[in-house]
């Protein structure tokens, strides 16, 4: 489920679970050890890419919801690792949009240091409250630190979209292309950054996303628990029910 290349020190991981790329453990693991292993492997900038339609259509809710408890705490916890693996990781990360990134695919790309989306009728956004579900501390951190609190407060009460234009113009997206030039802008955009002295480049970036990894790596600022507690509610159920239902349709 994932397709791996490199192109000189730059590496790419294409997300490949059609239709929609969702999110479940055996392509969150996979995806997890893969980002940990570029910077092993000697590479000095890594893409994310996914599409064509979606870069991710957030977690496998479907999948999710066959899970007992503890399986449901553990499926949440991959997810969560991943996105940690992709904020703490040594060299510079891109996502490469290549369509639809709402809820988990936005987590993802909001962990990233640069976000490339393909210009058009393309949404991203944290919708969970629409989906019945609340949007953990540790994730709004992410969101208002690219977008800004007043911003991000609108955003994820209302669990809204945007396509893609107004994500560029609120800074949720870095630059917008052709969809079939994404994840090319993205290695365009490392290949620059890594022209600049290594050393200097990527300590600065360290101590700059310090807050990033801060928010993806203290347990209360999550509160993973009380997340799973919260997915059984009734009403959250019931949400989540017909959200499955209108995708069997």
């Amino acid at each position: 489920m994932l397709e791996i290349s490199s192109h000189g020190a730059i590496r790419e991981i294409r997300l490949a679970r059609p239709p929609v790329n969702a999110l479940y453990p055996p392509l969150l693991a996979p995806l997890r050890d893969a980002v940990r292993a570029a910077p092993e492997d000697g590479m000095q900038g890594l893409v994310i890419a996914g599409g064509p339609n979606a870069f991710s259509a957030g977690l496998d809710v479907p999948y999710l919801l066959t899970l007992d408890r503890a399986a449901l705490l553990d499926a949440w916890r991959v997810f969560f690792e991943t996105a940690q693996a992709i904020a703490e990781s040594p060299i510079p990360v891109v996502a490469a949009l290549a369509g639809h990134s709402p809820a988990g695919g936005c987590v993802l790309a909001l962990c990233c240091d640069y976000r490339v989306m393909a210009r058009g009728p393309f949404r991203i956004g944290l919708n969970e409250v629409q989906v019945g579900l609340a949007v953990p501390e540790g994730i709004q951190h992410l969101l208002r630190r690219v977008v800004g609190a007043y911003r991000a407060e609108r955003l994820m009460v209302a669990g809204a979209m945007l396509e893609s234009e107004e994500a560029l113009a609120v800074g949720l997206v870095d630059e917008l292309t052709d969809v079939d030039h994404v994840a090319t802008r993205a290695r365009a955009w490392l290949e620059d950054l890594l022209a600049r002295p290594l050393r200097p480049m990527l300590e600065t970036r360290r101590l700059a996303r310090a807050d990033l990894v801060g928010a993806l790596t203290d347990p209360q600022r999550l509160d993973l628990d009380r997340f799973v507690d919260n997915w059984y509610r009734d009403d959250t159920q019931a949400v989540l029910h017909a959200l499955v239902a209108r995708l069997k349709k």
